[in-house]
């Protein structure tokens, strides 16, 4: 049984809850390049982490998306160092016990992982990594002179057609985060659909909620230049007018551990 740990960079606690689990856990544990040096011990790269049959995120849902990005399909869990904790189920004070039950389980063969889908872009010639929250199809700038002309189409369908600072594709599990920010509605995780939100347009459209396996289309133009982004993170700039395509990815994200809890988490927002 092999457990790799990606922690919050620069943060101590996180550093420490690392070494913790490296002395505690009955079995081998490979940390994160960043996080080893900091407690004298060698570590790996992130995305070599991926080859472990656990990895734990310790940090914010941020160190979590992070850790998705380079290690899925590996199960990973999270201790929640962060302030509400969408994705981190784990508290620090049980980040022994609970990677050691997990660890158990996987030696047992009866280990469960709770599976969120993830939410793909492409357009002509290229593709962005998969988002666990959410694509991003935005103009050059926000505010009064700014945006981007957008045509969204489900299936084929017109859905929206406006002038707006951009258009959200959000999964459940992102509902939390951005989508809520601009006002779209909040998704128990359990609803498989996507979500699609318009950014301050001009005549907008309500949220609307799709199948996972709707084809969305959006036609970007009327600006110099658009971004397509995902989780935040990565970003891919067009030249309208152009198509973005973005579907459900093929690869799910699988979280190990004791259940997400939504509705103590969503708490925290209040």
């Amino acid at each position: 049984m092999h457990v790799g740990i990606v922690a919050q960079q620069d943060n101590p606690h996180a550093a420490e809850i690392a070494a913790e689990i490296r002395r505690g856990v009955d079995c081998t544990v490979s940390v994160d390049a960043a996080t080893a040096s900091s407690i004298g011990r060698r570590g790996r790269p992130v995305d070599e982490l991926g080859d472990c049959d656990l990895v734990v995120s310790i940090g914010g849902d941020g160190t979590f998306l992070f850790a998705a990005r380079e290690v899925s399909p590996t199960p990973i869990m999270g201790i929640n160092l962060g302030e509400v904790g969408f994705l981190n189920a784990v508290a620090p004070e049980d980040a022994i016990e609970e990677t050691q039950r997990v660890v158990d389980q996987f030696r047992a063969g009866n280990v469960s992982c709770q599976e969120l889908p993830q939410v793909r872009a492409s357009g002509d010639g290229w593709m962005l990594p998969a988002a666990v929250n959410e694509i991003t199809v935005l103009g050059p700038q926000r505010g009064r002179g700014g945006g981007v002309g957008v045509e969204a189409r489900i299936d084929g369908e017109l859905y929206s057609g406006t002038h707006a600072d951009g258009l959200l594709v959000a999964t459940p599990t992102g509902s939390t985060a951005y989508n809520l920010s601009e006002g779209g509605p909040l998704v128990h995780p359990d609803v498989q659909s996507l979500l699609l939100t318009e950014m301050c347009s001009e005549g907008p459209m309500p949220s609307l909620s799709v199948p996972l396996d709707a084809e969305i289309t959006v036609r970007v133009e009327a600006a110099d230049r658009a971004y397509v982004v995902a989780d935040g993170r990565t970003r891919q700039e067009v030249t309208p007018p152009a198509t973005v395509r973005i579907e459900t990815a093929d690869d799910v994200v699988r979280i190990a551990g004791p259940p997400l809890e939504f509705f103590a988490a969503l708490g925290k927002l209040a």
